[in-house]
């Protein structure tokens, strides 16, 4: 690899972006990024330019030999780039409050990675990740995409199974986030605590925990027993779990499971929340106005601690860890979603799994567990099930498929709701689902 390294970032003026130039910065001895290109459209023009100049005040303070370039042409970003991160989203937050308050609307959980919003989001982003998996194989084929957009799980599906480009790998914060708040709760150091990862991107279970190499599963399912030391996400309500299903289920669920195993707790807390107009994305919305403004203070040359807030911490770890270990060839553990290649037995060798993996320069290896519990595995497949199909939906434009993959969603409640929900979110979104064009056209 040439001297110094050529990163993109696509969705640069994201509010997360100043993270992931921290965690470039720590690292700069073993990642000697040469360029950062950060990216954007033409509606993220102004975010673009608040987050570029920190960003540029951050590497100026820093001392690092790092050149920010800002840009809305996408394709003279990714010319010879060595990694392109993607961090976007279609429709930007307006798209996002839509995907969560449509479905509690119909009496059903409105979530963005989640149920019928997960859907939606999935279906706007993938053909736009899909024309850059495009543009990647032609411009910097050596190239290793690196998504962060959500849903993770299905977005990564896509990728690995309509893409051009074959390097791709999905990054999530839930397992780094989980791993530490766990070596907490341990108290203990952080390198101490390996976790068995398996399932699927916000559907993954801890089959194991190891502190210094030793299982201490039991006693973490006592510490998730507790009310009061509970594993959760600034973005998910901490409701606690009750100490007889954590013990029958007999592996770490994550934050994310709350949707699945306490659905009508959730909602019940969603519908309370619609009635006042402060669902989770109106919550982001106020939230990345607050950031913005600190972002255009001029004085301001390191992330503000209040992005903590937004819910992506250690976000910048994930995706630094990656690079930097693939760029060295390091061969340590990673939790990413990956193609299962025999993995998970029970799971199809050709679809995207989060897992484990040994990462080289070679990229990542997934590790095999063999099959899931009994008591998780029903539940993975359905979300496989619902991730293969919405997949398939997002490519194709059909409605029939949109349907389906919304009805073997367990967060829909009826194949009558789902349709009068599909509709109206088809039409809501009609600016971003072009591949639907003949359907709303009729419509």
């Amino acid at each position: 690899m040439k001297k110094g390294i050529k990163i993109v970032t696509i969705g640069g003026g994201s509010s997360y972006t100043p993270e992931f130039v921290e965690g470039l910065i720590k690292r700069y001895d073993e990642l000697p990024v040469r360029e950062l290109w950060l990216v954007d459209i033409e509606e993220g023009r102004e975010k673009l330019n608040i987050v570029g100049n920190l960003a540029k005040r951050m590497v100026e303070k820093a001392g690092v030999p790092m050149e920010v370039h800002l840009t809305l042409e996408r394709r003279k970003a990714l010319k010879g780039a060595d990694f392109v991160t993607t961090q976007m989203r279609v429709g930007q937050l307006k798209a996002r409050i839509q995907d969560e308050r449509l479905p509690i609307k119909y009496g059903m959980i409105g979530q963005e990675t989640n149920g019928a919003g997960g859907l939606f989001k999935g279906m706007r982003t993938i053909p736009v990740l899909l024309e850059i998996s495009e543009e990647m194989q032609e411009l910097c084929p050596d190239a290793w995409l690196i998504n962060f957009t959500n849903p993770a799980g299905m977005v990564t599906e896509a990728l690995l199974r309509y893409g051009s480009h074959p390097k791709v790998v999905g990054v999530c914060n839930l397992p780094i986030n989980t791993r530490m708040t766990l070596a907490k709760l341990l108290g203990v150091e952080v390198e101490r605590v390996l976790i068995e990862f398996a399932g699927l991107n916000h559907m993954v279970y801890g089959l194991d925990v190891l502190l210094d190499g030793e299982s201490v599963l039991e006693e973490v399912l006592d510490i998730m027993s507790d009310p009061d030391r509970q594993v959760s996400m600034r973005n998910i309500a901490p409701l606690p779990w009750e100490p007889e299903f954590i013990r029958s289920l007999g592996v770490i669920p994550c934050p994310y499971h709350r949707y699945y195993y306490k659905t009508g707790d959730i909602l019940e807390k969603q519908l309370e929340e619609f009635k006042t107009g402060t669902t989770r994305a109106e919550v982001v919305q106020q939230l990345e106005e607050e950031l913005f403004d600190l972002y255009k203070d001029e004085s301001l040359a390191v992330k503000p601690p209040q992005l903590e807030e937004r819910g992506g911490a250690y976000y910048s770890d994930a995706a630094c860890n990656l690079i930097s270990s693939i760029y060295n060839d390091r061969g340590d553990i990673q939790t990413l979603n990956v193609r299962n290649n025999g993995a998970i037995s029970d799971l199809p060798r050709d679809s995207a799994v989060e897992v484990n993996c040994v990462v080289t320069k070679a990229g990542p290896e997934p590790i095999a567990i063999g099959e899931l519990p009994v008591s998780v595995s029903g539940l993975v497949q359905q979300i496989k099930s619902f991730e293969r199909v919405a997949a398939e939906a997002s490519v194709t434009g059909s409605y029939e498929k949109a349907l389906l993959a919304m009805t073997i969603n367990p967060l829909v409640t009826s194949d009558v709701k789902a349709k009068q929900l599909l509709d109206e979110m088809l039409e809501v979104h009609k600016e971003y689902l072009p591949q639907f064009g003949e359907r709303l056209t009729q419509n």
